[in-house]
């Protein structure tokens, strides 16, 4: 693992999340075990196997390693990834590409896919995303992972097998799909980004940001400049449904250790143990 891509793990309910984020520096993640990341502000070297991932917005510190992924994969004999960003980027994306590749002298292989607010997208039959609108002094979006699974309908359930066999066969459908929201990553964002998403607050792994905790730094200037505060949890603490809330993206005004004090202090039971700091 490079020395200058930081790490850090957590497993929760059979899925794994890797990565790291700190505010103007370096933000990426990735969950394994469903082949997908999100940001590529750094690039671990292990990172390079995972073929598809989800970008929320421009700013560097989230996409600065793309043609570094994208070339290595080359390098390697990969199959080209899949980059899915916000639509307006794509050309802009593209020409930095072409440049690299101009600069490199090696083929920049990725279909490049453009998303907006609103889209579903079907990456699998068991997993679909979700592209939410948020709010960020680049145009952003967050993303929701859901696994979707064909459930017999309740008016079934009290019926024999063999009712329901004859039901099948006579062409009735007998199923319907649920989904379950698996992971949400919002990317940097005001606390709107989460208001006007609410299924942010209902994914069994949400990841997020906190960029500042501070009492002294000024709450309608965070807002603006697309970014939480401490206080936004505080305030939202009976909204979070999630099983795991991973708080990231720390200002470097901040070390691990007076992260973790100011938080506690604020929020005594950190969620019930639900709430994770990554510094």
């Amino acid at each position: 693992m490079l020395k200058n891509a930081p790490l850090k793990t957590l497993k929760h309910d059979g899925l794994t999340i890797e990565g790291y984020s700190r505010a103007a520096v370096q933000s990426y993640w990735r969950i394994p075990e469903l082949k997908m990341g999100f940001d590529l502000g750094a690039h671990p070297w292990d990172f390079m196997g995972t073929p598809t991932w989800f970008i929320t917005h421009c700013h560097l510190d989230h996409i600065a390693a793309l043609p570094l992924y994208v070339a290595r994969r080359r390098l390697m004999k990969m199959a080209k990834p899949k980059i899915y960003l916000p639509a307006y980027a794509i050309d802009a994306v593209r020409k930095m590409l072409d440049s690299f590749q101009r600069l490199d002298r090696g083929r920049m292989p990725c279909d490049l896919i453009g998303v907006e607010g609103g889209q579903e997208l079907e990456i699998s039959r068991e997993l679909v995303v979700n592209v939410l609108k948020t709010k960020h002094t680049l145009p952003s979006v967050g993303y929701v992972i859901s696994e979707r699974r064909k459930k017999l309908k309740q008016k079934f359930l009290d019926l024999s097998g063999d009712q329901i066999r004859d039901l099948k066969t006579s062409g009735t459908e007998i199923t319907e799909e649920r989904r379950l929201p698996l992971i949400g990553f919002t990317g940097d964002t005001s606390p709107q980004g989460l208001d006007d998403n609410p299924l942010f607050y209902q994914t069994k792994i949400l990841i997020t940001e906190m960029t500042f905790i501070a009492d002294d730094h000024r709450k309608e200037l965070i807002h603006k400049n697309g970014h939480m505060h401490l206080d936004d949890f505080v305030a939202r603490q009976k909204q979070f449904e999630n099983e795991i809330v991973i708080a990231g993206h720390f200002s470097t005004r901040y070390n691990m250790h007076q992260a973790r004090k100011i938080v506690t202090q604020r929020l005594p039971s950190m969620f019930d143990g639900r709430l994770k700091l990554w510094v």
